[in-house]
């Protein structure tokens, strides 16, 4: 009797021991169960997440990529595209001095086209006079150029661009005469033959020029000096064929190596105290249309005319010569519609 109740009692604690096994198997499986419930709701919110933020986040690029459109159109107009194969940049630079016609607003001193080939590198600058005559875009209003900026803007100033030379204008540069001297000087001056002795004064418009004969090193104040010169015979043409040889200078001088180490002091000018319609969405484009730039010499043209007979202040445009030369640099775009 004492073997069978000891049989019995160590089957009672076998299962006992059993039980208790199973009980702490389940227990472990339903922690398990419970760990793996969490960890999965974890990633299906973190997934959630991820999908509505990427959602969101797109939304959000694509409402400022809209903005960015909205406002570039305001700017330039809308871009024809036959001029997708060029980057046509309006560089505008302003005096506000006094000038010959007693205004005394902020006007452009000197307007220039840019002309990137974007398969060749190669660049044209377009000088148009500032004193051209033109009708001015949306009105029926007429006036030299350069007072377009005071009504208007760069915005404005573009417009009648494209409406001028028939061509877009995908970005324009808007600097004043400070910040061009101090561009030249971040550049580290420009090498240029100063083609006769300059000598000019006018304590009214704060203007003092001197710069003699022969070839000079110019720093910033010289640069803008050499640009301002018109004491001479041929006035405004004379100051637009001084333009198309500094532009050129400039240019070969940017080619150099020695202007790398330079580029993010000439960087930050432009970041700060330069008025553009360029914009993060431009960045990598610009850059890579400059980081191709040919080293062949820039060509250069002045927009064709001659003084008004009854007005030489006013430059008048041959339209007919005009539309040659643009349809000459933009062969596949045809002549101005």
């Amino acid at each position: 009797m004492d073997k069978i109740n000891v049989t019995q009692q160590n089957i009672k604690h076998k299962r006992k021991l059993l039980a208790q096994r199973r009980r702490r198997a389940r227990l472990r499986l339903l922690i398990l169960l419970l760990f793996l419930g969490v960890v999965l709701t974890g990633i299906l919110f973190a997934g959630y997440a991820l999908v509505s933020l990427g959602a969101r986040l797109n939304q959000e690029y694509q409402a400022m990529y809209e903005g960015y459109n909205q406002r570039q159109q305001a700017r330039r107009g809308q871009i024809d595209p036959r001029f997708d194969g060029y980057t046509n940049v309006l560089i505008i630079g302003l005096d506000d001095g006094v000038d010959i016609d007693g205004g005394t607003e902020k006007k452009a001193d000197g307007i220039v086209v840019a002309s990137f080939e974007n398969s060749t590198g190669k660049l044209r600058f377009i000088h148009i006079p500032q004193d051209t005559w033109v009708n001015v875009t949306g009105s029926k209003e007429q006036m030299k150029m350069k007072y377009l900026y005071a009504m208007g803007g760069a915005p404005m100033m573009t417009r009648q661009v494209n409406a001028l030379l028939g061509i877009s204008i995908h970005q324009y540069i808007v600097l004043d005469m400070q910040v061009f001297s101090e561009l030249i000087d971040a550049i580290g001056g420009v090498d240029i033959y100063v083609e006769q002795n300059m000598n000019y004064d006018d304590a009214e418009g704060g203007i003092a020029i001197h710069l003699p004969q022969g070839y000079q090193h110019l720093d910033g104040q010289q640069a803008q000096q050499y640009l301002r010169y018109r004491s001479d015979d041929l006035d405004d043409l004379g100051r637009m064929q001084r333009q198309q040889r500094f532009c050129k200078a400039l240019y070969q001088n940017l080619l150099q190596f020695k202007t790398l180490t330079k580029l993010p002091a000439i960087a930050d000018i432009i970041k700060q105290r330069v008025e553009t319609s360029a914009e993060i969405f431009d960045s990598m484009y610009l850059a890579n249309t400059l980081r191709h730039l040919s080293n062949v010499p820039p060509e250069s043209i002045i927009l064709p005319g001659e003084p008004a007979a009854d007005d030489p202040s006013i430059w008048v445009l041959d339209d007919a010569a005009m539309e040659q030369r643009i349809q000459e640099l933009f062969p596949e775009t045809g002549a101005k519609d």
